[in-house]
């Protein structure tokens, strides 16, 4: 990515971050759009005095504006955890229609190569398993997931219109459950949630009786299969995940290991359209992609874990506020 000018959508986020600054430590100059709905700036503190890094408040549904050539789309802008997309519904679907649209118009008047991060959630509650990217998925449209489910699978119809429709140079990843160091604390998701509840002693929730699965995948994985598909010419979708899949119960009692912790485990409701089996097909990625996920799952939880401690229970590094503003942020992982 050596040179080359990259527009990031939602680069305030959880992944977002992690995206700007593996772009710019390969000497690309990276506009970030945000607008801290679900994000803080405190996740760009380490790139504020780069000179090739550039922070524009932006709501991507009111329209995108970047002065000078883009080389790469990078769309990532959508809420994307559960609290998050349970709260913000109208704008989680707007972020992927209106938001979707218009950053794929900014590819569109630049020439740029775009790509979508869109979610394992297209496939729902899957009837096949592992999840091949031909599989259409098992999606309930008017469930309570259905603003996050369906508003991604717009945007991949979306994308694919713009492909054949406007001649566009597009890509799409579905992404799997990523993890790491950035996540919010109270941001719904299983790993922030497990750690929280660990590091303060409180009992960890496990929905249903935890038998359901997930394949985690560390966000720097997740990052190199992103920018993989960036750099390649491939139209996708191909999904980027974990290849071990671990029971919701066993990841709670690992992570009450590692944090020493002597919290009980407490069993709740399951959710509504709760997935009980998430797993990617990775053979497309490692075949167009030559990417496999490396680092492996006690690894990624301890460098969590220790980040969390070393943040505070809430995940917000001291000196650093948050700021909260309209609706845009880091797609799932």
């Amino acid at each position: 990515m050596n040179g080359a000018r990259v527009v990031v959508t939602g680069g305030a986020g959880f992944l977002g971050s992690h995206v700007c600054e593996s772009l710019t430590g390969s000497g690309a100059e990276v506009i970030c759009l945000d607008n801290y709905a679900t994000s803080t700036p405190a996740n760009l503190a380490g790139l504020r005095d780069d000179a090739r890094f550039t922070f524009v408040t932006c709501d991507v549904t009111d329209g995108i504006r970047v002065d000078g050539p883009v080389d790469l789309v990078l769309h990532l802008a959508s809420p994307a955890s559960p609290v998050d997309y349970l709260r913000l519904p109208l704008e989680t679907m707007r972020a992927g229609s209106a938001g979707t649209t218009n950053a794929l118009e900014l590819a569109l008047e630049k020439g740029a190569r775009f790509v979508l991060a869109s979610t394992s959630e297209v496939y729902g509650d899957p009837l096949r398993h592992p999840q091949p990217e031909d599989y259409w998925g098992n999606v309930n449209p008017i469930g309570p997931r259905a603003v996050y489910d369906e508003s991604k699978r717009f945007s991949e119809a979306l994308t694919s219109a713009y492909r054949s429709e406007r001649g566009v140079d597009t890509g799409i990843v579905r992404i799997f459950n990523s993890y790491g160091p950035r996540m919010r604390a109270h941001d719904g998701r299983v790993v922030p949630t497990f750690i929280r509840q660990a590091l303060a002693g409180e009992p960890l929730t496990v929905a249903g009786d935890g038998s359901q699965t997930r394949t985690l995948c560390y966000v720097a994985d997740t990052v190199g299969g992103l920018l993989a598909m960036a750099g390649s010419d491939h139209a996708g979708p191909v999904n980027i995940g974990g290849a071990h899949e671990v029971t919701v119960l066993e990841l709670a009692e690992r992570i009450r290991s590692m944090t020493g912790s002597r919290s009980e485990i407490r069993f709740v409701e399951l959710p509504e359209n709760d997935p009980r089996l998430r797993r990617p097909d990775l053979s497309r990625a490692t075949r167009l992609l030559r990417w496999r996920p490396r680092v492996r799952l006690g690894d990624g939880l301890a460098q969590t874990v220790r980040w969390f401690a070393d943040a505070g229970i809430d995940g917000v590094p001291a000196g650093h506020g948050s700021s909260v503003s309209a609706a845009s942020s880091t797609s799932r992982t």
